[in-house]
């Protein structure tokens, strides 16, 4: 007689392996079966950017909790890096995990929680000094920098338009390596002397740095009085000649921009016709985290204005914007409490309805305030909020930059007028030709 234990073992070689939804089978169930049911259970809608076919779900109906869609679909998608992002009472949707992206609660929580980390003065800069610190650090943007060639910027031919002028320029930074940008500066009756400098680094609209909107934004600061320069974002525009545009997509690029930036201040600082004292920096979307970084890292800004991007939730999609670990700075943060550092010194957010600003005005805004009050500076901070527009850098936007200079860097307002730009084909920009023919002999070029 063969023993019970023989016995016991050929029966369990005997269950079907279809059988899955069982104790041996943990419990295993299609995970696109279980958000079905959710689906149904609930009555909620779910839509999908992750591929489902195929993926199984061990304990698949124990995870489901009878009274929460939020808890059950949590409970399901983790195993699997998803996530949901809720878009209504009745609609989730399913993504990929995001390391740059949380949600508004997730925000409101981590503010809560860096609020109860200073009270005072002492406290919020005793906490300020170590985040730019350790901003510099995990950026590793002090190493870039003792790597910089240390050149001269070459300068195209001054183009005259009505109250101001456009001229090109590139730089090396590190051998064989440029960036590329374009100076728009006042010209006609009055501006001799010093003028106010505006630093305007560019974000992922569409055209980059050639596009409409970037041209009649600095073109119109510049007509008002104020100096302004912008660059192509590492592997876009002309950059992608030397690089690729694949590049961009590194963490390379969010120390490379960085290092932009402080080198184009850097040379623009010894212009005699610049004041110190009136220093800006501008970007939207992508941009606007480039602002913060930079208002930041670099004590020579007197005025900051982020575009569409300033979020406590949201650290930018883009490895040139989140690349590096910054935001495990103080043991975490994030782009809000980066701006905040900028405090007493003036800063305008501009945020809109539709996009992760959305909860600017009752939650990044309102804590921002709170540490400008530690130095009674809570009129040196404003939020200009657009709730029926959405992520651009439309009129409105271009507007609400247009009022905060003319405000702190006391620009002429009569000047304000965007009909007076002359919008250059993109080719004009160009700072090494239509062609490409002006790069440098030495310069890296990128082979398919």
């Amino acid at each position: 007689m063969k023993p019970l234990s023989m016995i016991a073992g050929a029966m369990l070689l005997a269950v079907p392996a279809f059988a899955q939804n069982t104790f041996e089978g943990h419990y295993t169930r299609p995970l696109g079966d279980v958000l079905n049911d959710i689906s149904q259970r609930f009555n909620v809608r779910l839509k999908y950017n992750v591929d489902t076919v195929g993926l199984k779900l061990s304990y698949a109906d124990s995870r489901v909790r009878p009274y929460s869609v939020e808890e059950s679909l949590t409970n399901v998608l983790s195993p699997f890096d998803f996530k949901f992002v809720k878009q209504d009472a009745r609609t989730y949707k399913i993504k990929s995990y995001e390391q740059a992206r949380r949600t508004v609660p997730d925000g409101e929580k981590l503010l809560a929680y860096m609020s109860s980390l200073y009270s005072d003065k002492a406290s919020w800069e005793a906490r300020r000094d170590s985040l730019s610190r350790q901003v510099r650090e995990l950026l590793t943007i002090d190493q870039a920098l003792a790597k910089r060639v240390g050149g001269k910027p070459v300068f195209s031919k001054v183009r005259k338009f009505d109250g101001y002028s456009v001229r090109n320029f590139y730089l090396e930074t590190y051998p064989g390596l440029y960036v590329c940008g374009s100076i728009y500066e006042p010209s006609g009756k009055g501006v001799k002397g010093k003028h106010p400098l505006i630093i305007c680094p560019n974000g992922h609209f569409g055209n980059g740095r050639y596009n409409k909107a970037q041209q009649q934004r600095l073109a119109t600061l510049a007509r008002m009085g104020a100096i302004c320069v912008d660059y192509d974002l590492y592997a876009w525009g002309e950059s992608a000649l030397q690089v690729g545009s694949e590049a961009h997509q590194t963490a390379e690029a969010h120390v490379i921009q960085a290092m932009n930036g402080i080198s184009i201040l850097d040379f623009m600082m010894e212009r005699k016709d610049v004041d110190p004292t009136r220093i800006g920096v501008n970007g939207g979307s992508g941009g606007g985290t480039q602002t913060v970084l930079l208002s930041l890292i670099d004590p020579r800004y007197t005025a900051a204005c982020p575009v569409v991007s300033l979020a406590s939730h949201f650290d930018g999609g883009c490895p040139c914007e989140s690349g590096m670990p910054i935001q495990r700075a103080g043991g975490g943060t994030c782009n809000a409490e980066l701006a905040a550092a900028f405090a007493p010194r003036p800063m305008c957010v501009v945020s809109d309805g539709k996009d992760w600003t959305s909860a600017v005005p009752v939650l990044e805004y309102p804590y921002l305030q709170r540490v400008y009050g530690f130095y009674n500076a809570a009129d040196k901070v404003s939020n200009v909020h657009l709730p029926s527009e959405g992520h651009d850098f439309g009129p409105n936007k271009r507007n609400a930059v247009y009022d905060f200079f003319i405000n702190v860097f006391g620009l002429d307002r009569s000047r304000l007028d965007e009909s007076k730009v002359t919008i250059e084909p993109f080719e004009a920009l160009y700072s090494f030709g239509p062609d490409g023919s002006l790069m440098p002999a030495n310069a890296i070029r990128f082979k398919k």
